[in-house]
């Protein structure tokens, strides 16, 4: 295990997203004023600031640096080094990458095209994110700030101090830059948290169906012949008509589902069904394409 317990395919990982990251944060969010919450959109911040009172730019890389530092000191104390070892990594190296992004020339000139830049930066901070996050690593900043806080206060609720403390600092953003350009950084915070989500949750997405029917064993059946989808049945009880009965779980693909409402209608017209999202699934006949947990 390379890099101090953190496998090589981890550690690409890191790099990767963060040098993503960087380049959203570098090329479009900053160009255009937008400040996206976190580390990033506070050094923005400071990066204006000092530019407009002081005559000199604080440079992004400084700022991730300074500001993540003591963040990361505390949490060694509490927790221990393995805690915040992949962590680590990604500050570090996205800290160099927005000091080497800076020599590289933007090819894109979307400071003007707010639309344009806050999609930029969401997506490829999204994806940039969700690669770290996908190797249970994190980009540091609010969510170190959340996790020491969480330390000491085990019952508060983390979810909320991240947002309470991103939307502090995206008001900033409104003070510095103004109303258009916050607005248009929400819409790509937005942007970020979808792609994440959908990085983490998978995005092979599905649909769970679950049948309630007099004639369930033939259902079962045509979904297995028609469908080739294996499926389970569940001993339920109706609770008005205390009758006992069976409903079948199903998960099929996107496409399957008009098929699947046909199969049940022609056989049963008085079924119940339900169909809802299944964001993940794993398994013969799904997405297979994981890695798998070594217990070893």
């Amino acid at each position: 295990m390379p890099f101090g317990g953190c496998s090589l395919k981890d550690f690409g990982m890191i790099a990767v997203g963060s040098f993503l990251l960087s380049l959203g944060v570098s090329w479009f969010a900053d160009p255009a004023g937008l400040v996206v919450g976190g580390i990033s959109g506070l050094a923005i911040v400071v990066k204006a600031v000092t530019e407009s009172w002081f005559g000199f730019a604080v440079p992004l890389a400084v700022t991730n640096l300074v500001l993540n530092v003591p963040l990361y000191i505390i949490s060694l104390k509490q927790r221990g080094f393995g805690f915040i070892q992949k962590s680590i990594y990604a500050v570090l190296l996205m800290t160099l990458f927005l000091w080497v992004v800076e020599y590289i020339p933007n090819i894109f000139d979307f400071k003007d095209d707010l639309l344009l830049a806050a999609l930029a930066c969401g997506v490829l901070s999204g994806v940039g994110i969700g690669m770290v996050m996908r190797v249970n690593g994190t980009t540091g900043g609010t969510e170190m700030l959340a996790a020491i806080v969480k330390y000491i206060h085990p019952h508060f609720p983390i979810a909320k101090l991240i947002f309470f403390i991103d939307a502090a600092i995206i008001a900033l953003g409104f003070f510095i830059f103004g109303p258009e350009r916050t607005v248009y950084a929400v819409i790509s915070v937005y942007v970020c948290s979808k792609i994440i989500d959908s990085m983490l949750e998978g995005v092979h997405f599905a649909k769970e169906a679950l049948i309630i029917s007099e004639k369930s064993k033939e259902i079962s059946e045509a979904i297995f012949e028609y469908l080739d989808r294996g499926n389970t049945g569940i001993p339920i009880k109706g609770m008005y008509t205390e009758e006992q009965k069976e409903m079948l779980m199903v998960i099929v693909s996107q496409k399957e589902v008009v098929q699947l409402r046909q199969i049940v209608t022609a056989i049963d017209p008085r079924a119940f069904l339900i169909i809802g999202d299944v964001h993940e699934v794993l398994g013969e006949g799904f997405n297979e394409d994981y890695d798998e947990l070594s217990l070893s």
